[in-house]
């Protein structure tokens, strides 16, 4: 049982650098760059504010993305 837990989790897990297409949610249909990568989830940066110039970052759960 453990085993198919762990193969799940492994089947789509993004890696720091990755390029995703956000798939449900508020930010769909956006792609980003994966920065940081969690248990359940990743952060990815969806673009740079146009004034101030700071990254623009969502929290993607690992099921509501596509590499």
């Amino acid at each position: 049982m453990e085993e198919e837990v762990q193969e799940q989790k492994a089947i789509k897990q993004a890696y720091v650098g990755d390029k995703v297409q956000v798939v449900k949610g508020e930010q769909k249909g956006k792609n980003g760059e994966v920065l940081t990568v969690r248990e359940n989830s990743v952060i990815i940066k969806i673009g740079t504010h146009p004034v101030t110039g700071e990254p623009l970052k969502t929290v993607v759960n690992h099921k509501n993305y596509k590499m």
